[in-house]
């Protein structure tokens, strides 16, 4: 319909279906018993009057928007985007659509971004990671049908969608050490932050008992902490080489500082894997075309996206909610070798 045109009623796409008004309600509603024949001269006359419901009016009368709120931390991160295509696919069968916001990893923005999405009435919330309180998130729940992904959280558990960190992280270190590796580095994030989120601070917990589990006592000097991007991980490695503490293979928290680590080692000449070898987390598509390819854990972003939309969609039914945990699973590929 252009804009400013006469606004077309249920009443004349009664009169032009020769049904009745409450049929045209329930056709466009969804709702059953209405005929074929009904159900299909409604819709072309829905056709022809270049009718568009007014979403507002309906959502005051139904009660419900028939939006979810999704609130992602960073548009263009491989693994977030993967969890939202999984979203959209898990709903795509359905009458709800998605409505998304960006934190961009700081508290106020999430606020103001959660605010937003409930202010505007969506019918559940899923949160993907961030660092709202979680006594916050409580406070939601109790109000709004609201899934959390990519997060643990100890009091709204059976609201979780998640990947089992510690033992990914205990994975990726023991795969090291089965490989002749003692000196095993692990760049994380700052602590602070890390402990916020969990998941980063769980892969941290995996390395260290998996060195206490060989009988190596977790050396402080092998910690850096950086804050998840490339440049962190190049600063992580110029880092630990300043220290003077030598080491055979690193483990970053994720993959965008383990890309950074391996142009550092680059720039120093040490060659990935023969002198140092390299273990990344998410499986991000870059991960396959480094040079040499890079071993990683990969986390099912678009199975726990599409998760994440039918445990909201159970919500919606009055269902309760339960704890999904994930496992990641480790690609080996060249960038580790036997330690000599």
């Amino acid at each position: 319909m252009a804009a400013g045109s006469k606004k077309i009623t249920i009443q004349e796409i009664a009169d032009k279906a020769e049904v009745s008004p409450s049929t045209v309600s329930r056709v466009l509603r969804g709702t059953t018993g209405v005929s074929h024949n009904k159900y299909q001269a409604v819709m072309e006359a829905v056709d022809e009057l270049n009718y568009r419901p007014n979403i507002f009016a309906q959502s005051l009368a139904s009660g419900q928007s028939m939006t979810i709120g999704v609130l992602t931390q960073n548009f263009g991160s491989p693994f977030y985007d993967g969890i939202l295509r999984g979203i959209l696919e898990g709903l795509e069968e359905t009458n709800y659509w998605p409505l998304f916001a960006d934190g961009r990893w700081q508290k106020e923005n999430e606020i103001r971004a959660l605010n937003m999405l409930l202010d505007r009435q969506v019918d559940g919330i899923i949160i993907l990671g961030g660092q709202i309180p979680e006594a916050a998130l409580c406070e939601i729940a109790a109000e709004n049908p609201l899934i959390v992904v990519a997060r643990q959280l100890k009091s709204l558990t059976q609201h979780c969608i998640y990947v089992d960190n510690y033992q990914a992280g205990y994975r990726a270190v023991s795969y090291l050490l089965e490989r002749g590796h003692r000196d095993i580095v692990h760049i994380t994030a700052d602590m602070n932050y890390a402990a916020a989120v969990d998941d980063v601070f769980n892969r941290y917990r995996g390395y260290e008992q998996a060195l206490l589990d060989a009988d190596i006592e977790p050396d402080p000097r092998l910690v850096v902490q950086g804050n998840l991007q490339q440049q962190s991980g190049v600063l992580a490695v110029e880092m630990l080489l300043g220290r003077g503490r030598t080491f055979s293979a690193i483990f970053s928290a994720n993959d965008q500082m383990a890309f950074g680590a391996s142009l550092a080692l680059y720039r120093r000449g040490i060659r990935v894997p023969d002198e140092v070898s390299l273990v990344g987390f998410d499986d991000e598509s870059s991960a396959a075309y480094m040079i040499p390819p890079m071993t990683t854990l990969r986390q099912p972003a678009v199975e726990m996206g599409q998760a994440a939309a039918k445990a909201m969609l159970e919500l919606l039914k009055g269902n309760p909610p339960k704890e999904i945990v994930f496992d990641a699973e480790l690609i080996i590929r060249e960038t580790v070798a036997r330690n000599r």
